[in-house]
């Protein structure tokens, strides 16, 4: 891929930011394009957006941005995250990227100069760099990409599930039925038969009836909410855009089940959500998930991502719960690479996973039925 210039196409925010309460700023034309590549992209995901960015500003990373040209215009790039989890020591973070083109010789050369590019910022840090973190939605690793660590599921506070869910929406309604597990249609149909009805919230109210919910089950199944000031800046950023919502099953009057979906590119992601105890009966969570389904597919969204299940032959992990749950749906299981490490700094990462990997991290999810 001749005539490969780098430039920093997403600016780079060096502080933390407070929560916002109103729409970000008008995006630049270097954002904007940015975001129509990655969105373009089935295989990368909203996490390489500048609204997602502007969340994860909210949550204390900085970061800094490398896109790629070629002659046709954007050939790969990645958003760069940094966390400082001490005074002086950090670490790059990339999600759902690094963002290459499908050809693998201009996939392997694009990798080669971004590696470049970091570690040319990585010189200027004031700081530490201890490693690259990068998780990219690969199923299988490029013979290209060589020196990093494959970490496990669930080892420190930083990285996300890379197993899931993938329930396809190209075909009918009909046919969207029929391919789920048999228990899944009959209680969508219990769902129906009790009267359960599905609305979307995301205002104030909302947002606070969801947090109840979502902390309930939590609870429920042993893990760690969110704070409750992780969700607002979440749901505001990516507001303008409409990339969001957060859907509720009611029944009698009273929300039973909630979730909270990100729409972008061709997937739309059950990113967190949960039901209450009360009135099991009612099966509230299927009637949920498959009007999701169907709002997605009338947006025009191939895939319902239902983001995050436990690995490959571990019955026994911690989120054993709602992968069943989950698989009552149908679809397909999505492997992806795991979350990979390249270490700079061998006693510094030493530091960092000393420090990281502490009693609790397994509360990373709770969205089970």
């Amino acid at each position: 891929m001749p005539g490969l210039v780098a430039a920093s196409a997403c600016p780079p925010s060096e502080e933390m930011i407070p929560a916002p309460v109103t729409p970000p700023p008008e995006l630049s034309d270097n954002w904007k394009a940015w975001n129509e590549f990655v969105e373009a992209n089935p295989e990368t995901g909203f996490m390489q957006s500048s609204w997602w960015v502007d969340f994860r500003n909210t949550c204390g990373f900085e970061n800094f941005g490398i896109t790629l040209k070629g002659e046709d215009g954007i050939a790969g790039g990645a958003v760069v995250l940094k966390f400082w989890y001490a005074d002086d020591h950090c670490f790059y973070y990339i999600q759902d990227g690094p963002v290459l083109p499908r050809d693998p010789l201009a996939a392997e050369e694009v990798f080669s100069v971004l590696l470049t590019e970091i570690e040319e910022r990585r010189e200027t840090e004031p700081g530490t760099v201890s490693h690259l973190r990068i998780e990219p939605r690969w199923l299988s690793l490029p013979n290209f990409v060589r020196g990093f660590r494959a970490i496990p599921p669930l080892a420190d506070p930083y990285l996300e599930s890379r197993d899931t869910r993938c329930i396809d929406l190209r075909p009918s309604e009909a046919a969207i039925l029929a391919q789920m597990k048999p228990k899944g249609r009959y209680n969508i149909h219990v769902a129906h038969k009790h009267g359960v009805s599905i609305t979307e919230d995301t205002s104030e109210q909302g947002l606070a009836d969801f947090q109840s919910i979502y902390e309930e089950t939590a609870a429920r199944q042993g893990m760690r909410a969110k704070p409750r000031d992780y969700f607002q800046p979440l749901v505001s950023v990516f507001a303008p855009a409409r990339h969001r919502s957060i859907f509720f099953a009611e029944y009698r009057g009273e929300r039973m089940a909630s979730a909270l979906v990100i729409y972008f590119g061709v997937r739309a992601t059950y990113f967190f959500g949960g039901s209450r105890e009360v009135h099991r009966h009612v099966m509230a969570p299927y009637l949920l998930h498959f009007e999701i389904m169907r709002k997605a597919k009338a947006l025009g969204h191939q895939w319902y991502d239902l983001w995050g299940i436990a690995p490959a032959n571990q019955p026994e992990h911690p989120w054993r719960n709602f992968t069943a749950f989950k698989a009552k749906f149908g679809g397909e299981e999505v492997h992806l690479v795991p979350t990979l490490d390249y270490v700079y700094d061998d006693a510094a990462y030493d530091r960092y996973v000393a420090q990281e990997k502490r009693p609790g991290v397994a509360a990373a999810r709770s969205d089970a039925a």
